[in-house]
Formats: structure tokens, sequence, C-alpha cells
């Protein structure tokens, strides 16, 4: 989109001074000026800078400077939103949304006002929003009365070429008449950016342009995205939401350093404003565009997959193979086989190689084992259900009422489109199927004119939105679960998790993109998220798979997918060996990941999370892009080269080897040997994880025997030490207090000491021998 404001064709008009504003409504009128590109030939180079130019329109009755209204609203002390028209008469009203909630867009009166000379200050607890009536300017500070951002105005140019630093404005295209906007903020010189989706590319974008824009990326290391989100978060405290679904493009510093520009292919501009640290920040965002449910407890133990399983008995066989090698999982994932010719989707399994499907599911699910089944929304005219979606009018047409492509393509904006879908999957999980993958919708056609009225400009990027929430919202309907495993997503597709990240090569490099998207999508408000497991377009070698693997484990989901052979007993009983040790480590520790699941799920955080995420006052912790932080208290550090160690930067504070129970120091960084996981993991000092004994699914766990093991800071001094836990069988959280004084007393009874807890709990306590630590069960 950004390419659009070098044509010199065009007119511009760059946000000038304030007409008229209420201070009670927030609302008023601004004045744009008018400027054009032009040539200029300097020491033998042309340049095409701005200059202020005369209207020159017939008949004589459009302004030289036009006027537009604009208008704040404060949704919450932290929360502001800019909305602005660029034509004269729109209203700033827009309410109703598929990305927003409607009940969070509801304003406040709490926020002080205050007239100043030549600007109206609106404060709240968490900062500062000024209107700077001339030149026209919002001004966003923070609590301590900082500056974070500030739109940027054609004066704060300082450049020889004054096109460097684009200003807030807007352009009228010489093509087609319409208007586009263009947001620029300032950057400050140390401000980096994170966010924009399951971005592949560095994970701060400082100095990027990012394009929003749904794309079957095919591969994981371009700038092409599968889930772009138009939102960011900023070092310097604050974060925006662009609320629109034309494509975009955020400039973040790529073509000139100081300016942050947001370029949006609507006539209007609707940003929300957020003010806090990371985490304030993302709670606020996810408050206005909801939140991930919790998914059910299954669906965090090992999905099983290869592309693809296709027929009954081979499926029985992988759940026996998993079961004799006593391999813990709770999915066997059917890609794209099970149908009577592969790829060919009809929502019916295959007569000829599935015996009765039924059975099948029920027998399996005996074993502790769920169905999942690949489907996708893009029908090929040898497919028998085409005839019936262009006859019933379900798929997208061109405004002169023919198929865009070969496929037909649902339209999700259509309601009867929508429901002859969800009836189809219906169907299947009547037969007891527990997920439904929902691949692709990144190719929802531009040129489609949509149920809803909209081209495919306005629904190109709702499509995946549209067509996550007509799969969760059946299976839920059916199933009761909120589950579904999507490729696609914009903005609010955290509402309908799991998500996936997309069809990687199977690298070292695409495994450290890999890690930077799921990062990225998280600060976007994905609670939980997964990809394939060793990359996805050839066979994994064995050296890769097996350092990607304990990644892929300790992630809120994990799954083995991808060109086979994907399952461990065609590698060597090494790998075998190590594989089952690490899916054991990732249900010995469900207690801890399930707890953190449902805290993520109530606060909008991600499961996968930056060290700047937890530790944002460390200026260390917003340079590392290949650790992790998994949940609250495990910070983890895959290898992504053949080695038996690596450097990690550990945050400030003590750290703890949780294979070694060896101590570091944070704040600095340290090189640390593996152990007998090709993985770093480390535990916060003062931290306690809870544990269970693993097993074959997560339907045989057993929840009423947990082990508590404490990683102490101190044990010579007494400490009360918390810990949550979420019991999904009750559906109750616990809050868990163990008292310092009992831990200390360890050093002097070897036999541990025992404790009742006032909630009935009986606690043993001991020393861990394996690790040191100190634990209680």
């Amino acid at each position: 989109m950004s390419a659009n404001f070098e044509d010199c064709a065009d007119t511009y008009f760059f946000a000038s001074r304030v007409i008229s504003f209420d201070p009670e409504s927030a609302k008023g009128s601004m004045e744009w000026k008018r400027y054009i590109r032009k040539a200029r030939l300097s020491f033998n180079q042309i340049d095409f800078p701005f200059t202020e130019t005369p209207s020159w329109e017939f008949p004589d009755e459009y302004p030289k400077m036009p006027v537009s209204e604009f208008k704040l609203s404060f949704l919450s002390e932290r929360t502001v939103r800019l909305q602005i028209h660029s034509r004269q008469g729109m209203k700033s009203d827009i309410k109703s949304s598929l990305m927003l909630d409607e009940q969070a867009v509801n304003e406040l009166t709490n926020w002080k006002v205050e007239r100043r000379e030549n600007a109206i200050v609106y404060t709240s607890s968490a900062g500062s929003v000024t209107v700077q009536e001339n030149p026209w300017k919002i001004i966003v500070r923070d609590a301590s009365g900082r500056i974070v951002t500030e739109t940027r105005h054609f004066t704060d140019s300082k450049s020889l070429l004054n096109a460097n630093g684009l200003p807030f404005s807007f352009k009228r295209n010489s093509d087609d008449m319409g208007n586009r906007m263009a947001a620029s903020f300032l950057l400050h010189p140390d401000e980096k950016i994170y966010g924009t989706g399951e971005s592949f590319t560095r994970l701060n974008k400082r100095g990027l342009k990012v394009n929003l824009f749904t794309t079957d990326a095919l591969s994981v290391q371009t700038q092409k995205m599968y889930k772009p989100i138009p939102f960011f978060t900023s070092s310097r405290g604050y974060g925006m939401f662009v609320h629109t679904s034309t494509p975009l493009t955020f400039d973040f510093g790529a073509a000139y350093d100081d300016t942050n520009t947001l370029y949006t292919g609507d006539e209007q501009l609707d940003i929300f404003l957020f003010i806090g640290s990371p985490k304030e920040v993302l709670s606020e965002y996810t408050r206005l565009t909801g939140r991930s449910p919790l998914p059910p407890l299954w669906t965090f133990g090992l999905w099983m997959s290869r592309i693809t399983y296709g027929n009954e008995q081979e499926v029985r066989e992988v759940a026996a193979q998993l079961k004799d090698n006593s391999i813990p999982s709770d999915v066997i994932h059917l890609d794209t086989g099970w149908f009577e010719k592969e790829w060919r989707c009809n929502y019916e399994f295959s007569e000829e190689r599935f015996d009765d499907p039924e059975r099948m599911i029920s027998d399996l699910k005996e074993q502790g084992y769920r169905i999942s089944l690949w489907q996708l929304p893009y029908f090929t005219p040898t497919n028998e259900l085409f005839a019936e979606i262009v006859n019933n009018g379900y798929a997208v047409l061109t405004a002169d009422g023919r198929l865009p492509t070969d496929d037909a393509i649902l339209d999700f904006s259509n309601p009867e489109a929508v429901s002859w879908y969800k009836e189809r999957l219906a169907g299947l999980l009547r037969l007891g199927v527990g997920a439904i993958k929902v691949d692709f919708g990144e190719g929802a056609p531009l040129n489609g004119q949509y149920a809803s009225g909209k081209s495919g400009f306005h629904e190109h990027n709702l499509y995946p939105l549209r067509y996550n929430r007509a799969a969760a919202e059946i299976t839920e309907a059916v199933s009761g679960q909120s589950i579904i495993w999507a490729r696609s997503a914009w903005a609010g597709s955290q509402r309908y998790p799991i998500h996936w990240g997309g069809d990687a090569e199977n690298t070292n490099s695409a495994m450290m993109a890999t890690l930077r998207a799921g990062l990225s999508l998280g600060l976007c408000g994905f609670s939980f998220w997964s990809h394939d497991i060793g990359g996805f377009v050839h066979s994994s070698p064995e050296e890769l798979y097996r350092r990607w693997l304990p990644f892929g484990l300790l992630t809120s989901h994990s799954r083995c997918h991808g060109a086979p052979p994907r399952e461990p007993w065609a590698y060597s009983t090494e790998f075998m060996d190590m594989f089952r040790r690490i899916v054991e480590l990732k249900y010995e520790l469900m207690p801890y990941i399930y707890t953190q699941a449902k805290l993520s799920s109530e606060f909008g955080y991600p499961m996968l999370r930056t060290l700047f995420f937890e530790f944002p006052d460390d200026p260390g912790s917003w340079l590392v892009e290949d650790q992790y932080m998994f949940g609250s208290d495990l910070l983890v550090a895959p290898l992504f080269e053949e080695s038996d160690s690596r450097q990690v930067y550990l945050p400030p504070g003590e750290w703890i080897d949780y294979q070694t129970g060896k101590r570091y120091r944070g704040g600095e960084w340290h090189c640390i040997a593996t152990n007998q996981l090709p993985i770093v993991i480390l535990v916060k000092s003062g931290a306690v994880i809870p544990h269970m004994q693993s097993a074959l699914s997560t339907a045989f766990l057993d929840w009423t025997e947990i082990r508590f093991v404490v990683y102490a800071p101190d044990l010579d001094q007494d400490h009360v030490i918390n810990c949550s836990l979420y019991e999904p069988l009750e559906q109750t959280m616990y809050e868990v207090k163990i008292a310092g004084n009992v831990i200390h007393t360890l050093h002097t009874e070897q036999q541990g000491s025992t404790t009742v807890h006032k909630n009935g709990w009986i606690a043993k306590r001991f020393t861990d021998q394996a690790t040191g630590a100190e634990a209680v069960t």
C-alpha cells in the first residue's frame, strides 16, 4: 500500500490544523493542506519532493483545503480510539465489526480533560493524550509524562528532501478517485517494534516494511504471512491496532528511520492506541478483540500425523505402535487422504479404505486417541459438491456473476453457505471426530463480490476470520469443545484456537524462523499455537528432528506432521527412546502446562512468550529472539544447530537448570550444555513447577497425585512460595502455598516432613535426588 504514495499523478493532503473541537465529546474537525510531488533537478539527480499547490478543479465547488471530522474515544484507562475520515460529512462512529467485542468499545468518562493554550489534554492514571490544535497533532504520554509517540506533521521533517518522513496524510488516487490514508507517528532512536502476526522475519520489526495481506506463504522464510495481524507493541510503552480488513503496509522506519507510517486501503482511519507494558498492552488489545478460550485437555497431548494416513488399517496400526512403544499421544490426524480421492474434499470417508469410520473412532477413543480430519473450502470442478455449491449461490462470484477462479470458493459472508458448511462438518463431529483441520483460507479472490456487499479488497483478509469462526462454532455446538486446527487468521481469530505455523522447510533456519513467528503471533493475543515438528516439506533428517522435537513439545500444542516418515519407530532405536522421553516430559509437566494455559486464556497472554514479556525492564531481554518463556516460569533455549551446548541469555535473577540442577546468575550470557534432552531448560528461582506421572494419553492421567517441585531461591531463609494449579476434572483453580520453614527442615530430616493444609491436601516433602531440588508431593 505504500507504493501508491510515490505517484506524482496523485494529490496529497497533509493534516494541518484543528478547525473546531468540543473537549467534552472529544469530537472535532480538521483541515488538510493540498500538496503534489514535483520533479526537481539537483546536481544531476532528480527527486520528487512535495510542494504546496492550489486547487485545479472544476466546477469551483471543491475546497482547496478539505475539512473532515475526527473523534477520540476513551475505552479504558489505557485504551484510546482515534477515528478520522478523509471525506467531509462522513461520520466516525464505526462500531459493528467481526474483529471487535462490541461490549468493549463502550466509552468511559473518567479521563480528566483540561484546556490549555493551543491544546486539549486528556489524562488518566496510565498516561495522557494531547490534541494539539495548530499544527494538528495527537501526542501520547505515559504516566511519567514521557512522550511514547506522536503523529508526524509536515514541519517535523528536517531532511533536505521533504518527502523523507511522510507526514500524517491521505492521498486521492487519480486512477479511481479513491482516498488512501497514511497514519505517520514518531519513532524514538532506541525504539523496538514487535507483533504484526505470524511474521517469519526478524522478531524486532524496526527498520522493516511489513505487508499485511493473508497469503499462502508456501514457506516460513519469506515476508509473506498466513496470519497477518494489524497490531504491534513497542518497547516505548504503547501498542496500536489498526481496525480494518483492507490490505495494509506498516513501514517501521524502513523508508525514514524516525517515522512509523501505517498505510491503509480505507478512506477512513480507525486506530486503537494502548498505553502500558507489553502485558498491559496485550490485555487491553485482547479485551477489545477477544481472548482464546481454554481448549480441552486432550489437545495439549501429542498429535501424531503425516501427509497422509489413508486407510483404517493404517490408522489402527499407528495407534497400536504408539501403545506398543509406550509413546504418549492423544490425537491421530488424517490429512488429505481420507476421501475416496486424495485432496478432493467431500466430507465423506472412503468406503473402499475405511470399513466403519464410526467404530474406528469409537475404538480409538477408548484407547485414549481422538481423530482429527483435514478439509478445505475450495472445490475443484471435478468435486461432486462443485455444482451444488455454485447452483445454490454458496460460492464467491465476481461483480458480473462469474466464478473468479476455476474452483468454487465458499463465501463465508453468506449465511446460507455457512449453514451448508456447518452441516457438512456436523456430520463428521457426530461420528465422534475430535477436531477439524481448517486448512488454507488465504486465497479469497480480490476480484470477488461477496454476499456481505463488499468486494474482495475488504473481504480477503476477513475470510480466515469468518472461516475460523464457522468451524469453531459448529465444533462447539456439536461436541461442546472449543477447538479447530487452523492455518490462516486475521485480527480476532485468536477467539477460535488452535492455529499452526504453516509449511516449514526442513532446515535449521526454518526452525528458528518458526520460533520467531510463534513469538510474534503470541504478541498479537494468540494464546495457543503449534507448528509441524521437524518441518513439513520433506522427510525430516533424524538429527534435525531430534533437536526440533523438544522445542515442539515445549509449545502449547504439539504435532508431528509433514512428508513421511514422522513416526519415531521409522528412525533409529536411540531416536525412539529420546522421542519417548521428550513426549513423557510434556505429559509429566501437564499440571504446569494446563495451569499456564488457563491463566493465559484469562488474561490474553501467549503460552510462548518473548523474554521481554516477562522481563520488560531488562534491556537485554528485548534483544533475544532465539529463546522463549514457556509460561511464566520456564525458559527454553532450543538448539538451532548440531551441538551439545549453546549461548543462553538469562534475565535478572537466579536460574536453575531443569535437567542438572545447576544454578546460574541472571542478567548475563552463559554457555550451557544440554543433558539427556537436546535442549536447554531453566527454571526461574522461586518457582514451583507441578508435575505428575506420565500416561499414554491425557485420558489416563491421575490428577489425584501431583508432585510440586520447589526451585527455592535460598534454603537458609524462610519463604512462603505460591503456586497455582488448575485441575481440569473439577475445573477449579487451586492456590497452593508452600512454607519456606518446612523446606528448610528438609536439610535435617532425611525422611522429609508432612503437613496437612487447610484445604485437605497432604504434602510430603523430600529432596529430589535427580536434580537436588526440594519437592513436595
